[in-house]
This record gives structure tokens, C-alpha cells and sequence, in this order.
């Protein structure tokens, strides 16, 4: 068998790799957006607008045992969001050894997940293979994202997360279409009161998220805009077939 042959013969196993590990983000507060991540998630920041921070996401269930684990940069600005994550630097119980390192390989560790609540759209993007997914939204975050919801705390204690005292409080909110989001959150008081730990249950499974890092100058507006160049699809199903016509090719010239 020839090299070429070789390469046409593993692409399909390399694509089949990256999208087991596109299913092995588990889920951010507040939604099941790209990357487990939707505006409901903004509500929860109460006067913060804007700010950028290092975030570490992190699934256990109902043991507390890990399910899932990813550092990320996270970004806000006015309801938009940006999170990029390196699946290369993830742990997911059901993800197959070797995952991460075959993801780098295809150019498909790197991920950048928009969110445009005032567009209707999100975004997720691959930079190293110049390729972008582009989806609406949620009827729930087209429609609430400008109306501003019912929020409601009830404080639970005092603790301290990474040297911030913070205020334990039990979260709900209410968006204008009824949808609620439930959540405990740490607020330091020395930020502002700012959520520095989000914690969110569903079925059997809890969500924390942890941010550091913490800077409140506005994001450049530009980061969550989709680049310009790259190539676009509108279904998880069309970019699989464009990334591996576009492997194919390469290795054909090869």
C-alpha cells in the first residue's frame, strides 16, 4: 500500500476522531449552545458587561466523580460571548485515548465558540483549518436578549474562593418567555460582586465553572465577529464533508 493510499484510508478515522471529541465538551451554565454555552449564561453576571477572564469548566456526576474538565478563555461583551477552547488540554471520560493527539494532528484542537444574541447566530470556529460553522441561535436567546429578566437571590453563606471573599447565593432567573435559569453562584465582593464560581444542576450531572484572571476592560468588539476568509457551512453534516474533501486533497498532493 503507498502513502497516498495510507492517508485516504486514515482521514475518515482522523474526521471521526474530531467529532468524538466535539461531543466531549459536556455542559456550561446556562446552556446548550456551542460549547454547552448560551446567553442565559450572561443573566447571571448581573451589572457586568464586559470582561475577559482564564475559566476552568469541569462535569462530575452524581458521585462527584469527574465526567469532563476544560480550561478556557472566556470573553463578554454586551451579551456577546466568545469562548475558546484547545481539546488538546480537555479530559472527558468517554473521549478514546489517543483523541487529542489525532484532533492536533487534523488541525481541529482549536475552537472558538460566538455567541450573537443581537444577530440570532452563533458561531464555531477552527482556525487551523480555516473553517466555520454558522447556526442560529436559540429561540430563547434571539427573543429574550433584549429584554432584561427577572432575577432573584437568596443568599446561602459567606465563603472564599481563591482568596476572594465571596457571597454563596441561590440564583433564579427568569427571562420574558418564561425560561428560567437556576444557579449558585460565589460573588467576591471584592470584584464588584462578581460570579467568580457558577455551579448548575441537571439530572444527574453538576456543572462548575470557575473563572481567574479577571479583567474588566471591554474586549476588542472585533473578537466576536466571524473572520473574514475562512470557509462557511450551516450544518455539522456539511462541515464534516468539507474538512475531509479538504484533508483528501491535501494529501493528495502530498
Amino acid at each position: 500500500m503507498n502513502i497516498l493510499s495510507l492517508r485516504r484510508r486514515c482521514i475518515p478515522g482522523l474526521v471521526a476522531a474530531w467529532l468524538a471529541g466535539l461531543t466531549a465538551h459536556g455542559q456550561m451554565p446556562g446552556g446548550a449552545g456551542p460549547a454547552g454555552v448560551s446567553s442565559a449564561l450572561t443573566r447571571l453576571f448581573g451589572s457586568t458587561t464586559a470582561f475577559s477572564a482564564k475559566g476552568e469548566m469541569q462535569v462530575t456526576d452524581h458521585a462527584k466523580k469527574e465526567i469532563a474538565f476544560w480550561p478556557m478563555d472566556f470573553a463578554l461583551l454586551d451579551k456577546k460571548i466568545r469562548v475558546e477552547i484547545d481539546l488538546t488540554q480537555t479530559r472527558n471520560k468517554d473521549m478514546p485515548s489517543g483523541t487529542a493527539a489525532t484532533l492536533k494532528q487534523i488541525g481541529m484542537a482549536e475552537v472558538v465558540s460566538i455567541i450573537r444574541p443581537d444577530k440570532g447566530l452563533a458561531y464555531v470556529i477552527y482556525p487551523d483549518q480555516r473553517v466555520l460553522l454558522t447556526m442560529p441561535s436559540s429561540k430563547a436567546d434571539s427573543e429574550g436578549s433584549g429584554k432584561a429578566p427577572q432575577v432573584s437571590r437568596t443568599p446561602l453563606g459567606k465563603e472564599t474562593i481563591d482568596g476572594h471573599p465571596c457571597v454563596k447565593n441561590k440564583v433564579v432567573v427568569t427571562d420574558s418567555t418564561g425560561q428560567t435559569v437556576e444557579a449558585t453562584t460565589w460573588d467576591a465582593t471584592d470584584l464588584n460582586d462578581f460570579p467568580i464560581q457558577i455551579e448548575t444542576q441537571e439530572k444527574d450531572t453538576t456543572s462548575l465553572v470557575r473563572f481567574k484572571q479577571i479583567k474588566f476592560a471591554p474586549p476588542a468588539a472585533g473578537s466576536f465577529e466571524p473572520p473574514s476568509g475562512f470557509a462557511q457551512y450551516e450544518s455539522a453534516d456539511e462541515l464534516k464533508v468539507g474538512v475531509m474533501k479538504k484533508m483528501l486533497e491535501s494529501a493528495g498532493k502530498k
